[in-house]
């Protein structure tokens, strides 16, 4: 599905947004996303369980998301821009608790001050994650407590922006034995910010997702 020029989503009610969703899950495949297709032959063990959430805001009257970046000194994807979330937790009852547990400890982000909006498809990284993506909106302003060990920023970028096929593009990226070449996505810096890979393409699936009226 190619998404349109001159598209805007600020007219999304919260009640839309949880209905696209549960759309695009229901007719999703049961399998995880996978970041490169060959990536199953080369993972030797089952994938670790994790959850992002993927949070919305409004400003201006327009819907934004939030990213961090990850903190360069992280021996995982450091110094990426990426959703606050990580790997589950024995104790962790589903993929919102461990999404909203995760981003209380990046960012200080009080579980009772989102509310979950529902989740995309399953994706599993090159790092043998499968991530569970979990769309929530947050307040805004809201006064963030980002773990210094962990986090060195926390931005937004507006929703629109997103959504627009001029400022995203996928892009051959060389990835280490034994596999082969893949594209990657990748967006346009934004605040000084590049959006790409595995965050990259959770956003583009859901920005696909809201833009599907197929359903």
């Amino acid at each position: 599905m190619e998404l349109t020029r001159g598209l805007s989503m600020n007219h999304l009610s919260e009640a839309e947004i949880t209905r696209q969703l549960s759309l695009a899950l229901k007719n999703a495949s049961p399998e995880p996303y996978l970041e490169f297709p060959a990536l199953p032959q080369f993972l030797s063990e089952s994938p670790r369980p994790a959850a992002v959430l993927i949070p919305f805001l409004s400003s201006g009257s327009a819907w934004h998301i939030l990213y961090t970046r990850r903190h360069s000194d992280l021996p995982e994807h450091s110094g990426q821009v990426a959703f606050p979330g990580g790997r589950a937790d024995p104790e962790d009852l589903s993929p919102e608790q461990t999404a909203l547990r995760e981003s209380y400890e990046e960012i200080g982000l009080k579980p009772q001050d989102v509310r979950i909006l529902g989740r995309l498809q399953d994706y599993l990284t090159i790092t043998n994650y499968r991530v569970t993506p979990v769309v929530g909106v947050i307040p805004w302003p809201y006064e963030l407590h980002p773990a210094e060990a962990e986090v060195s920023r926390v931005f937004t970028i507006p929703l629109d922006w997103l959504a627009q096929p001029e400022n995203h593009a996928e892009r051959p990226r060389q990835l280490p034995p034994p596999y082969a070449p893949a594209k990657v996505v990748y967006f346009e810096p934004y605040d000084g910010e590049v959006l790409w890979g595995a965050s990259a393409r959770m956003t583009l699936n859901l920005v696909r997702a809201l833009f599907d009226r197929s359903a």
